[in-house]
């Protein structure tokens, strides 16, 4: 089967650094599905592994986590899925990734296509979905109000991948106020467009722009990108008793300045139930089907900016470049192969 891979971790301006590459075409076994690949979309999750981490000498380390696609097989113990279906998914880090003609991934991490998108926009979905309602709902909890305050929500980053799903499922509850960070005219014109009822420019202060918003001091922070730079702001402007959550790597992180709020830190990543194969694993697949319920409601919707081309590693190293530039608006996918 084609696929992308690399052998060594380089710099996506050397061709190396992606390549185009033929591998057997994968057996599913116990609960996994084997996907025909469609369409997947790049997330900066795939440009920091390539840059991390290395396959064993000789082999083939394959990328890529959102895909939407068709089960082809199934493994013995499969029970939610039948060949032929139509699948969304974001995979699992410990396994090979989605930029090959066929995948596999275990069906409970797995879940039924919105009918209403095509593949690409499907593919733009899954590993920003789970990521945003893991925060908001398991970690930061936007539903359990903190005494006393406005339900207020401060998202930075709101025009990225992880940000622009935040957006629209934080307005799920119906009463929570959502803030936006974008810097850019066409930034700000998206976000406002996903639902954030304010919108604060990033590359300035957050704190007194906080200050300035009817809304007083937000109970709950999330951080999608550069915590390090606005961590003392957060700091500043979060209410007391908040909660802060992030998701991106700041060198380092002193949580000790939130001590005299009472602020709890809560980080998230996605890949955490199915590295550990934790009880609850099957949440995630629950979470695709919602918020494939939602996107067919009209309540959500795909977060897909750009279908940049075939999945070839040319078309991947392009996606790279773009997300390491920091300025990708809401999700870059690429469909088909060629």
């Amino acid at each position: 089967m084609r696929a992308v891979g690399y052998q060594k971790s380089l710099p996506v301006t050397d061709e190396r650094s992606l390549v185009d590459i033929e591998l057997p075409r994968p057996e599913p076994a116990g609960r996994d599905l084997l996907v025909e690949v469609k369409a997947v979309s790049v997330n900066p999750v795939d440009t920091k592994v390539r840059m991390r981490a290395e396959p064993l000498p000789g082999e083939w380390k394959v990328l890529g986590w959102d895909a939407a696609g068709i089960v082809t097989a199934t493994g013995p113990d499969v029970r939610r899925f039948k060949v032929g279906d139509e699948v969304y998914y974001a995979g699992a880090i410990t396994r090979q990734g989605t930029n090959a003609e066929f995948h596999l991934v275990d069906e409970r991490i797995t879940g039924h296509k919105p009918r209403t998108l095509s593949w690409a926009q499907a593919a733009a979905v899954p590993l920003t979905a789970i990521t945003a309602w893991e925060m908001l709902f398991d970690r930061l909890d936007i539903t359990r109000p903190v005494p006393g305050m406005t339900p207020a929500i401060l998202i930075i980053g709101a025009a990225g991948g992880v940000g622009s799903m935040a957006t629209q499922i934080a307005r799920r509850p119906g009463n929570v106020t959502v803030i936006g960070t974008a810097s850019r005219p066409e930034t700000r014109a998206w976000v406002k467009d996903l639902g954030a009822h304010h919108i604060i420019d990033h590359s300035q202060p957050l704190a007194p722009q906080i200050e300035s918003l009817p809304t007083g001091a937000p109970p709950f922070v999330f951080s999608t990108t550069q915590t390090d730079k606005h961590f003392d702001d957060i700091v500043s402007l979060i209410a007391p008793q908040g909660r802060f959550g992030l998701i991106d790597d700041p060198p380092s992180l002193n949580v000790m300045p939130f001590k005299a709020k009472s602020v709890s830190t809560h980080w998230e990543l996605m890949y955490t139930r199915s590295t550990f194969q934790t009880a609850d694993m099957g949440r995630q697949g629950e979470i695709l089907e919602e918020v494939s319920s939602l996107i067919d409601a009209g309540v959500l919707k795909t977060t897909l900016t750009e279908v940049l081309g075939p999945i070839t590693a040319a078309v991947l190293r392009r996606a790279h470049a773009l997300l390491e530039s920091g300025t990708v608006r809401g999700k870059i996918v690429l469909e088909g192969f060629r």
